[in-house]
């Protein structure tokens, strides 16, 4: 798997190619990380409290999911979106985290663009489906989701 091939800052819609399977990172997640994320946005024991998490279901601390997004998030916008043509995204489609995230794993982002089309209504922009997936150091899939995005065309 490669790289993408043109650089984000001359990135536009025709230059997402349906079929096409990149992989971007290698971020690793600190036990720390993962206590901060989850004391501000995701208190649940799960992912504050080692002594609890330890005796759970998933028999230690894991990752908010919403944290794992935001890892997905950061790494899709500085290696896949484009820094000129990327306008907006209606949204996501299909999100699950199969597997957790726990501290010290490491992951990175693969996607395979799975559609582009020409916008019917407003001709200077394209859409642009992408199946994500976050895999950790065992190439287990952490995350997996259908991002939508809107991208302009080249003028």
């Amino acid at each position: 798997m490669a790289q993408f091939p043109t650089p984000s800052d001359d990135r536009w819609f025709e230059d997402y190619k349906t079929g096409a399977v990149y992989e971007f990172g290698d971020v690793t997640i600190t036990e720390e990380e993962i206590l901060e994320f989850a004391r501000r946005f995701d208190p649940q024991p799960i992912h504050t409290d080692r002594e609890f998490a330890a005796g759970g279901p998933f028999h230690g601390l894991i990752a908010s999911g919403w944290h794992t997004s935001g890892i997905f998030m950061r790494l899709f916008a500085d290696n896949f979106l484009s820094t000129v043509a990327s306008l907006a995204s209606p949204g996501v489609d299909e999100l699950r985290w199969p597997h957790p995230v726990r501290p010290d794993d490491r992951l990175r982002l693969r996607v395979r663009i799975v559609e582009t089309r020409p916008s019917r209504s407003k001709p200077d922009r394209g859409i642009v489906r992408t199946r994500a997936q976050l895999l950790n150091q065992e190439d287990q899939i952490v995350l997996s989701l259908v991002a939508v995005n809107l991208m302009l065309r080249r003028p």
